[in-house]
């Protein structure tokens, strides 16, 4: 039977049905085993984005804390407090003066009718410089000298009657009554003399000021007239001002010293001047009086300073740099920057850094300010750790990062300039 089966098939030309269905299981059992190698894999390489993807993401988040708090430290530099020399250069402001310096009015009522100096001219103690017209007041005189003719003759009269009556008293002619009213008449006439000789000289003296003359010698800097220009006597004010001189060597300069170095100061002291004008000189002068007390509205003590001028580069007016050479004698004194001061409600302070990297507020106490560093008499030591230019929203217990500035130079003596003036340059 079953080979009549087999031959049935062959009969039919149905050749190895069974074998090629087993090599088609065979085939797709391979692709089933590929395709779940494949699946694998993308599975495992997604996996392995997915970490590189997670562990980066968790580096950066790292990177940006770490950034973040960077960035939300404060940054701050500091300085140490350094002592200052003991001699130490003091520079204030002052104006130059005339040694002399006056304005000139009239002393009599005019017309000017001539001028003979104007402005820059040398003039010499006592030299002419306008003459006026005074018309009136020679009027004056003339009518002054009149009546004290009158008077002299009225006293000669009075004087010959007092005589007679004095001569007829004696041989009791007359009464003592009548005698009385006449020396009474001389007594008069010959006050009314003195009056009229006191007008005399008044009105002569006027008339000696029409001519108006330098009362010392110096510079003029101020003419006002003109010919023809009506005066009045007297100083009432800028439109009756003649001239006005001014006596340029030597100068004078006022200058207004702190009270903290006020002690230091005495006469003699050498003071240079300096000029904008005339960048790279210097003018030496010398301290001559202080004014002896302190101005309370300002604490300062008023120093008067000379300057020799001899070559007259100097212009009465000129604002000037006054450089003063204190010897402090302070060498317990620390410095700090000026820009490391905090003024706050309870006083004026330092910002200090801690070893561990804190803030801490100091309350100090102000010295001398020496222009770009200021002294402290207390609440810091050498060993401080000042913050140079605090913020203001600084307070204590502040975490902040310290970085140290270079060290700064001790307060320097003044330098030499490069010219010096006593009577001149040099």
């Amino acid at each position: 039977m079953p080979d009549s089966h087999a031959q049935r098939h062959n009969t039919l030309g149905i050749h190895g049905l069974h074998t090629q269905s087993s090599a088609h299981d065979l085939h797709r059992l391979a692709l089933f085993r590929r395709a779940k190698w494949l699946v694998l894999g993308i599975i495992a390489l997604l996996g392995i984005g997915a970490a590189l993807v997670l562990f980066q993401r968790s580096v950066h988040a790292q990177e940006l804390a770490a950034q973040t708090q960077e960035s939300s430290a404060l940054h701050v530099s500091f300085t140490h407090p350094v002592f200052g020399k003991g001699q130490q250069q003091l520079q204030l402001p002052g104006t130059l003066q005339g040694y002399m310096e006056t304005p000139i009015y009239a002393r009599t009522s005019g017309y000017v009718s001539h001028w003979y100096k104007d402005i820059g001219e040398p003039v010499k103690a006592g030299e002419l410089l306008a003459d006026i017209s005074t018309v009136e007041v020679e009027q004056q005189l003339a009518g002054a000298r009149a009546t004290r003719q009158q008077n002299q003759a009225t006293l000669q009269l009075a004087r010959s009657s007092f005589e007679r009556w004095q001569a007829m008293r004696q041989r009791d002619a007359v009464s003592q009554q009548e005698l009385d009213e006449r020396q009474s008449a001389f007594n008069a006439a010959q006050a009314n003399l003195q009056a009229s000789e006191a007008e005399v000289q008044r009105l002569t003296q006027l008339v000696a000021y029409n001519r108006v003359v330098a009362p010392f010698a110096g510079i003029i800097t101020k003419r006002n007239v003109d010919v023809g220009t009506l005066v009045d006597a007297g100083n009432g004010g800028a439109p009756k001002l003649l001239y006005a001189i001014s006596q340029t060597d030597p100068l004078r300069v006022y200058v207004s010293v702190p009270q903290s170095d006020s002690p230091h100061l005495k006469a003699g002291i050498a003071a240079h001047i300096t000029l904008s004008e005339l960048p790279g000189e210097s003018f030496t002068g010398k301290v001559v009086r202080t004014a002896g007390a302190i101005d309370t509205a300002t604490r300062t003590l008023q120093v008067e300073i000379n300057v020799p001028n001899h070559d007259r580069r100097l212009l009465p007016g000129s604002y000037v740099q006054v450089s003063l050479q204190v010897d402090a004698a302070k060498q317990s004194v620390l410095t700090v920057p000026n820009n490391s001061l905090l003024f706050r409600a309870e006083g004026t302070l330092v910002a200090t850094v801690t070893p561990n990297g804190t803030v801490h507020l100091q309350k100090v106490s102000l010295g001398r300010d020496l222009g770009a560093r200021i002294e402290l008499l207390s609440g810091v030591t050498p060993t401080d750790r000042v913050i140079v230019n605090p913020s203001d929203s600084l307070a204590d217990n502040d975490q902040v990062i310290a970085t140290e500035q270079a060290a700064p130079q001790a307060t320097p003596a003044p330098a030499a300039n490069t010219t010096t003036q006593t009577g001149g340059k040099s």
